[in-house]
């Protein structure tokens, strides 16, 4: 019987993955997807300066394509990154490889890297298994899968979401739009993507969307997913979201079409939250309720700093109610606070009322809720109406195990 969720990938790609020899471990490494044709791409990549040399390549062949991809080539165990000149040369060594094999033009390949910054990329070994690769593609549930399993680095699980909408064509006939998305990410999550380890994210359509009309659902998507989590604080040189439409479904999605958005953005909000579940050593997710702020933008202020905390972090790890380094974040925020206004609870228990120990306080139910895998912190400024959502994770004893000895 085929995989029950085999039927929400979409039309027009095929995948999959191979061992190159990059990863110590001898897993798989190395990982393609394929459209049939060209198809409309849509991309946002990391703020950090120290960018990592895919990442140039694939600006430049976005725009010398006209934002068409036909091959996304991902390795997994070293991320191109502070490795000059070599790096670009690897990179695009990989394009012209790939675009021989695909009949495209090398613009049209879109490389990307996960790994240890620093280390030379050995490009030779990915054109040596790009053939065998090639000849093994297929469009299965499994392949999909292979995706999903190759590009992971320093994560424990693999991550998908999928999503499917029905569109009505001009005709009146209806027709299914679906939406899959894998992506990685575990630690050095603090994703800063414009227009507006590394986290790498790959969504698919197969609805027929002009690339500029999707580009803008894809900022928008970024704005309300991945640009609200953080495990660390730490910007990757690598992060990268791409968006692809094959247009292989026949349905026609213009600007403005709330289903199609609502439909990515949840595609993209459960993979953003899959990676903060899977944040390096971490004990417990913890989402951030950000209301009354003077400006939606004072209200993620708040989530960051809170988020970004050592202080913060460590008393969640340890199941500790000090609401006062909540405070303490929240002052030096940034954001418009009267600290005599601010209200604080953990779920449905009131911590702080008015900027004081709230007279119900229950140190041991607070603990007791903290404690937990997940919970939620709600935090009232009583400013205006400015609010978010944000998702982050404590800091541990595991995470310094796995960084301390992570190139070793």
């Amino acid at each position: 019987m085929a995989n029950a969720t085999q039927f929400v990938l979409p039309q027009g790609f095929r995948f999959g993955a191979t061992k190159a020899g990059l990863k110590k471990s001898g897993r798989t490494d190395f990982a393609l997807i394929v459209a049939d044709a060209p198809a409309s791409a849509a991309a946002a990549f990391t703020a950090n300066r120290v960018t990592a040399a895919p990442l140039i390549i694939d600006k430049q062949n976005l725009r010398a394509s006209g934002s068409k991809v036909r091959v996304v080539a991902i390795n997994a165990g070293n991320a191109n990154c502070a490795a000059g000149q070599a790096g670009l040369d690897a990179a695009r060594a990989t394009c012209d490889a790939a675009a021989k094999l695909f009949a495209c033009t090398p613009e049209e390949v879109f490389p990307s890297s996960t790994g240890i910054i620093g280390v030379p990329l050995p490009a030779e070994k990915l054109v040596a298994a790009l053939p065998g690769l090639a000849a093994s593609l297929g469009a299965q549930f499994d392949h999909f899968q292979q995706v999903a399993q190759a590009i992971l680095t320093t994560d424990l699980v693999e991550k998908t979401a999928y999503a499917r909408i029905a569109v009505k064509g001009d005709d009146g006939t209806e027709r299914e739009v679906r939406i899959a998305a894998t992506g990685k990410g575990s630690g050095m999550i603090h994703p800063q993507l414009v227009p507006h380890a590394t986290m790498l994210v790959y969504v698919l359509t197969d609805a027929a969307i002009e690339p500029t009309v999707l580009q803008q659902y894809l900022n928008a998507s970024i704005e309300l997913s991945f640009n609200r989590i953080s495990v660390d604080g730490d910007t990757s040189t690598n992060d990268t979201v791409l968006l692809l439409a094959s247009g292989a479904s026949g349905a026609v999605i213009g600007a403005g079409h709330a289903d199609f958005a609502a439909a990515l953005t949840q595609v993209c909000t459960s993979l953003a939250r899959q990676i903060v579940a899977d944040g390096e050593g971490i004990t417990h997710v913890v989402e951030l309720r950000i209301n009354g702020a003077a400006s939606d933008a004072d209200a993620l202020k708040v989530a960051k700093a809170i988020a970004h905390s050592p202080l913060v972090k460590t008393a969640w790890a340890g199941g500790d109610p000090n609401w006062g380094r909540l405070m303490a974040a929240i002052g030096y925020s940034g954001a418009e606070v009267d600290p005599d206004r601010i209200d604080i609870r953990f779920g449905d228990l009131q911590i702080c009322s008015n900027g004081g120990r709230a007279a119900e306080f229950d140190e041991k139910a607070a603990h007791d809720y903290i404690a937990q895998t997940e919970f939620a912190v709600n935090i009232e400024l009583n400013r205006g109406s400015g609010s978010c959502v944000f998702w982050t994770t404590d800091l541990t004893h595991g995470y310094i195990s796995i960084n301390a000895d992570y190139s070793t």
